[in-house]
């Protein structure tokens, strides 16, 4: 894959001295889902807005699908679809009539059949002639995609697209974003719910303080940082842990019928038979156990909260 989206030394500083950004440097790949993830006021719609030609960077440079964002805004930004997190569109105009006039606004030509199809994917098309101040929330959410794809991007960002939305459009969401990508579209996801990273990105970049502290392929990621967590279930619950077991570190769940056995999946030699062997000689019987790989989101947080005790 050839990369389509190139940020080196990206900053941004503000009049006030408030610092937004720290230099990054990222390469998204063509046809790749990258999330971008990070608390509230992390930098992740500030780094978006220098991308899509909104924001002026302190220092750095964007390039996307080989135009400079700032040199030439124009070229850029043609290949370029956003979706906001705010909902800001002409509410007496049409459906249609939005969505075709963004279309117009890059320079394409009318397609209507591009547009029916569009519509369609996203549940649009029995609203096409109502007035967007006639629209649910949801609605104008799909909307805004609308806009977003209106002149075929092949880039698109997602700014926290699915929140406050439902569960139907969040589906949707998904299975439209698996069938751009299929296309060869670029897709940039920012979001709070990190099961949406989990279920589609290719790649996760984490953001903290305007710092991008990590990217990594997911799979990879979660295999690096992830955790796994043993669950006994006792036959005979306990008061307490025996002194005996102090070196796993075990703690007792569900009112002592459960110990649980949290380990590192990068050890290359986990000590769980050597725990059950002990657990054996001190006649410890257990009636089930499973193990739990650690979420995205057990990641996220603890990569966040050692970030917010660094800075601390």
């Amino acid at each position: 894959m050839s990369t389509v989206l190139d940020i080196r030394n990206v900053s941004k500083t503000y009049a006030s001295g408030v610092s937004a950004l720290q230099p990054i440097n990222l390469a998204i790949e063509e046809g790749e889902i990258f999330a971008l993830l990070g608390p509230n006021g992390a930098g992740k719609t500030t780094l978006i807005s220098i991308i899509c030609g909104i924001v002026t960077p302190t220092a750095g440079t964007v390039v996307a699908g080989g135009y400079d964002v700032q040199r030439d805004y124009r070229g850029a930004r043609s290949l370029i679809g956003l979706v906001p997190q705010e909902l800001a569109t002409d509410a007496y105009e049409t459906v249609w009539a939005t969505v075709s006039y963004s279309r117009g606004l890059f320079g394409r030509a009318p397609d209507a059949g591009y547009i029916e199809k569009m519509l369609r994917a996203l549940s649009l098309w029995d609203k096409r002639d109502a007035r967007i101040r006639t629209l649910s929330g949801g609605m104008k959410r799909r909307v805004m995609i609308a806009k977003a794809l209106s002149h075929e991007p092949r880039i698109l960002f997602l700014d926290e697209p699915t929140a406050g939305v439902d569960v139907e459009l969040r589906r949707d969401m998904w299975a439209l974003v698996r069938e751009l990508r299929e296309q060869g579209v670029t897709i940039i996801l920012t979001t709070h719910y990190i099961e949406e990273a989990e279920e589609m990105a290719d790649r996760v970049g984490v953001i903290n303080h305007g710092r991008l502290m990590l990217v990594e392929d997911k799979h990879t990621l979660m295999k690096k940082l992830g955790q796994k967590r043993l669950k006994l279930n006792l036959h005979q619950p306990l008061d307490s842990v025996p002194a005996a077991l102090a070196a796993w570190r075990l703690t007792l769940e569900a009112e002592g019928h459960e110990l649980h056995y949290l380990f590192d999946t990068r050890a290359e030699h986990s000590d769980v038979p050597a725990l059950l062997r002990a657990l054996d000689e001190l006649g410890i019987a257990f009636k089930d156990l499973n193990t739990e790989q650690s979420s995205l989101e057990d990641i996220f947080v603890g990569l966040v909260s050692g970030e917010r005790e660094r800075v601390a």
